[in-house]
């Protein structure tokens, strides 16, 4: 009886599953825009979006469904009328910062840009530090001689 139980749990739990790979791709998702200014706007923008699915493709590049979705979106959106910096920033607010290849300074992104600067700050500093008194060293040695 507990197997039959934990059994039909377990296919309630896989059927949502199962129909999220069943459904149709989204219109645009394959298909290019008619007007090739338009494409090629569209295209331009997901050349600059990273897959939520494969992190290290862009939208444009990766054959996740979840990226057919989100270039359906960016077609759909540049279709109706909206510019690539308003689509960028409806999916940012959507998906966060992490969907763009090219962030933006902001209050959550700052450190991904100060902390390298500190680190080679750092670096050059106990580098000017370890090289002055080596020559230091050096001129002692000399005077001594």
């Amino acid at each position: 009886m507990i197997r039959w139980v934990f059994a039909a749990l377990l296919a309630l739990l896989a059927v949502p599953l199962a129909a999220q790979d069943s459904m149709p791709p989204a219109p645009y998702a394959y298909n290019q825009l008619e007007d090739p200014a338009l494409e090629a706007k569209a295209s331009a923008l997901m050349h600059t979006l990273r897959c939520l699915k494969c992190q290290s493709q862009s939208i444009a590049d990766s054959d996740a469904p979840m990226a057919g979705d989100m270039r359906h979106q960016v077609r759909a959106r540049i279709l109706a009328g909206e510019s690539p910096d308003q689509i960028r920033r409806w999916l940012i607010a959507r998906y966060g910062d992490y969907v763009s290849y090219e962030p933006e300074v902001s209050s959550t992104t700052w450190p991904l840009f100060a902390i390298p600067v500190l680190v080679i700050l750092i670096v050059a500093g106990v580098l000017l530090r370890r090289l002055g008194k080596r020559r230091s060293d050096g001129g002692e040695a000399e005077a001594k001689a």
